[in-house]
Protein backbone atom coordinates (compact mmCIF):
# COMPACT_ATOMS: atom_id res chain seq x y z
CA UNK A 1 0.00 0.00 0.00
CA UNK A 2 1.07 3.68 -0.48
CA UNK A 3 0.93 6.37 2.08
CA UNK A 4 -0.93 9.84 0.77
CA UNK A 5 1.54 12.36 0.08
CA UNK A 6 -0.25 14.74 2.39
CA UNK A 7 -1.16 17.60 -0.43
CA UNK A 8 -3.49 14.95 -2.43
CA UNK A 9 -1.75 15.46 -6.30
CA UNK A 10 1.87 14.12 -5.48
CA UNK A 11 1.70 10.70 -5.16
CA UNK A 12 1.21 8.51 -8.48
CA UNK A 13 1.40 4.72 -6.87
CA UNK A 14 -1.07 2.19 -6.81
CA UNK A 15 -0.85 -0.95 -5.22
CA UNK A 16 -2.54 -4.09 -6.38
CA UNK A 17 -5.45 -5.63 -4.55
CA UNK A 18 -5.03 -8.61 -2.09
CA UNK A 19 -7.36 -10.87 -1.39
CA UNK A 20 -7.71 -8.99 1.88
CA UNK A 21 -8.47 -5.88 0.64
CA UNK A 22 -8.93 -2.72 -2.48
CA UNK A 23 -6.64 -1.76 -4.92
CA UNK A 24 -5.54 1.66 -3.41
CA UNK A 25 -5.25 4.75 -5.69
CA UNK A 26 -3.69 7.88 -4.18
CA UNK A 27 -4.04 11.39 -4.93
CA UNK A 28 -4.97 13.38 -8.24
CA UNK A 29 -2.16 11.93 -10.65
CA UNK A 30 -2.70 8.25 -9.39
CA UNK A 31 -6.50 8.86 -10.76
CA UNK A 32 -5.30 10.59 -13.89
CA UNK A 33 -3.20 7.62 -14.22
CA UNK A 34 -6.04 4.94 -14.74
CA UNK A 35 -8.54 6.95 -16.76
CA UNK A 36 -10.12 4.47 -19.62
CA UNK A 37 -8.65 1.69 -17.16
CA UNK A 38 -10.48 -1.18 -15.37
CA UNK A 39 -9.59 -0.59 -12.06
CA UNK A 40 -11.18 -3.76 -10.46
CA UNK A 41 -14.05 -6.19 -9.72
CA UNK A 42 -16.14 -6.89 -6.60
CA UNK A 43 -17.02 -10.31 -4.61
CA UNK A 44 -20.01 -11.92 -6.05
CA UNK A 45 -23.27 -10.54 -3.91
CA UNK A 46 -25.79 -12.79 -3.59
CA UNK A 47 -29.93 -11.03 -4.37
CA UNK A 48 -31.96 -12.17 -1.53
CA UNK A 49 -35.32 -11.71 -0.95
CA UNK A 50 -34.70 -9.97 2.70
CA UNK A 51 -32.98 -8.03 1.63
CA UNK A 52 -35.30 -6.28 -1.50
CA UNK A 53 -38.25 -6.40 1.11
CA UNK A 54 -36.68 -4.39 3.50
CA UNK A 55 -35.65 -1.64 0.67
CA UNK A 56 -39.31 -1.89 -0.41
CA UNK A 57 -40.75 -0.98 3.14
CA UNK A 58 -38.18 1.73 3.19
CA UNK A 59 -39.27 3.25 -0.31
CA UNK A 60 -42.80 2.36 -0.32
CA UNK A 61 -41.91 0.58 -3.81
CA UNK A 62 -43.37 -2.40 -2.85
CA UNK A 63 -44.45 -3.70 -6.23
CA UNK A 64 -45.74 -7.20 -6.63
CA UNK A 65 -42.73 -8.17 -8.97
CA UNK A 66 -40.34 -7.00 -5.88
CA UNK A 67 -42.22 -8.11 -2.53
CA UNK A 68 -44.72 -11.06 -3.53
CA UNK A 69 -42.87 -14.15 -4.63
CA UNK A 70 -46.20 -16.36 -5.02
CA UNK A 71 -47.53 -13.77 -7.35
CA UNK A 72 -44.05 -12.86 -8.65
CA UNK A 73 -43.56 -16.84 -9.42
CA UNK A 74 -46.67 -16.27 -12.39
CA UNK A 75 -45.07 -13.31 -13.58
CA UNK A 76 -42.96 -12.37 -16.74
CA UNK A 77 -39.53 -13.34 -14.63
CA UNK A 78 -41.05 -16.28 -13.03
CA UNK A 79 -39.74 -14.90 -9.51
CA UNK A 80 -38.95 -11.82 -7.42
CA UNK A 81 -36.92 -9.13 -9.07
CA UNK A 82 -34.77 -6.89 -6.90
CA UNK A 83 -35.13 -2.74 -7.97
CA UNK A 84 -33.18 -1.09 -9.83
CA UNK A 85 -32.77 1.35 -7.22
CA UNK A 86 -31.68 -0.95 -4.83
CA UNK A 87 -28.92 -2.51 -7.31
CA UNK A 88 -27.42 0.94 -7.55
CA UNK A 89 -27.45 1.93 -3.97
CA UNK A 90 -24.77 -0.58 -3.54
CA UNK A 91 -22.39 1.20 -5.69
CA UNK A 92 -20.34 3.24 -3.19
CA UNK A 93 -19.84 0.17 -0.76
CA UNK A 94 -18.87 -2.07 -3.84
CA UNK A 95 -16.59 0.66 -4.87
CA UNK A 96 -15.01 0.98 -2.07
CA UNK A 97 -14.51 -3.18 -1.69
CA UNK A 98 -12.75 -2.69 -5.12
CA UNK A 99 -11.15 0.62 -5.00
CA UNK A 100 -9.56 3.03 -2.02
CA UNK A 101 -8.52 6.57 -3.08
CA UNK A 102 -6.47 8.17 -0.37
CA UNK A 103 -5.07 11.43 -0.82
CA UNK A 104 -7.89 13.39 0.00
CA UNK A 105 -9.74 14.79 3.43
CA UNK A 106 -13.74 14.63 1.65
CA UNK A 107 -15.23 12.53 -0.60
CA UNK A 108 -18.18 13.60 -1.49
CA UNK A 109 -21.28 11.57 -3.81
CA UNK A 110 -22.29 14.41 -6.65
CA UNK A 111 -24.13 12.20 -8.15
CA UNK A 112 -24.76 9.98 -11.80
CA UNK A 113 -24.24 10.77 -15.27
CA UNK A 114 -26.23 7.71 -16.84
CA UNK A 115 -28.06 5.35 -15.67
CA UNK A 116 -29.80 1.63 -17.34
CA UNK A 117 -31.11 -1.56 -16.24
CA UNK A 118 -30.72 -3.61 -19.48
CA UNK A 119 -32.22 -6.75 -17.53
CA UNK A 120 -33.39 -8.03 -14.59
CA UNK A 121 -32.22 -9.33 -11.54
CA UNK A 122 -33.82 -11.99 -10.15
CA UNK A 123 -33.97 -13.27 -6.23
CA UNK A 124 -31.24 -16.51 -6.06
CA UNK A 125 -29.18 -14.31 -8.60
CA UNK A 126 -25.72 -13.37 -7.90
CA UNK A 127 -23.96 -10.07 -9.02
CA UNK A 128 -20.86 -8.46 -9.09
CA UNK A 129 -19.65 -4.75 -9.94
CA UNK A 130 -16.70 -4.02 -12.71
CA UNK A 131 -15.02 -0.61 -12.06
CA UNK A 132 -13.43 1.06 -14.69
CA UNK A 133 -12.57 5.33 -14.46
CA UNK A 134 -14.02 6.80 -17.23
CA UNK A 135 -13.23 10.44 -16.19
CA UNK A 136 -11.10 12.29 -14.20
CA UNK A 137 -11.20 16.24 -13.84
CA UNK A 138 -9.20 18.86 -11.87
CA UNK A 139 -10.65 21.15 -9.59
CA UNK A 140 -9.90 23.84 -7.34
CA UNK A 141 -8.97 22.03 -4.20
CA UNK A 142 -9.85 18.58 -5.21
CA UNK A 143 -10.62 15.84 -8.24
CA UNK A 144 -14.31 15.09 -9.58
CA UNK A 145 -14.53 11.22 -11.17
CA UNK A 146 -16.63 9.58 -13.18
CA UNK A 147 -16.60 6.28 -12.03
CA UNK A 148 -18.30 3.53 -14.77
CA UNK A 149 -19.85 0.58 -13.21
CA UNK A 150 -21.20 -2.35 -14.90
CA UNK A 151 -23.31 -4.78 -12.69
CA UNK A 152 -22.52 -8.53 -13.91
CA UNK A 153 -25.83 -11.08 -13.29
CA UNK A 154 -24.08 -14.71 -12.86
CA UNK A 155 -24.68 -16.72 -16.34
CA UNK A 156 -26.45 -14.05 -18.01
CA UNK A 157 -25.35 -12.06 -21.32
CA UNK A 158 -26.46 -8.75 -20.26
CA UNK A 159 -25.49 -6.89 -17.21
CA UNK A 160 -28.71 -5.52 -14.71
CA UNK A 161 -27.52 -2.11 -14.34
CA UNK A 162 -25.08 0.36 -15.99
CA UNK A 163 -24.00 3.94 -14.44
CA UNK A 164 -21.76 6.70 -13.86
CA UNK A 165 -21.27 7.61 -10.48
CA UNK A 166 -19.49 10.88 -9.99
CA UNK A 167 -17.41 11.95 -6.66
CA UNK A 168 -15.50 14.75 -6.11
CA UNK A 169 -12.26 14.59 -3.67
CA UNK A 170 -11.23 17.51 -1.54
CA UNK A 171 -7.72 18.17 -0.38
Amino acid sequence: MTEPSGDGVGATQVSEAHASGPVVITGLEGLEAHVGQKVGVSDWKPVVQEEITAFAKLTGDEQWIHVDPERAAEGPFGTTIQHGFLTLGMSTGLLWSVCVVEGFGVILNYGLNKVRFPSPLPVGSRIRMHVEIAEVKQLEGGAEVVWRLTYEVEGKPKPCCVAELVFRYYG
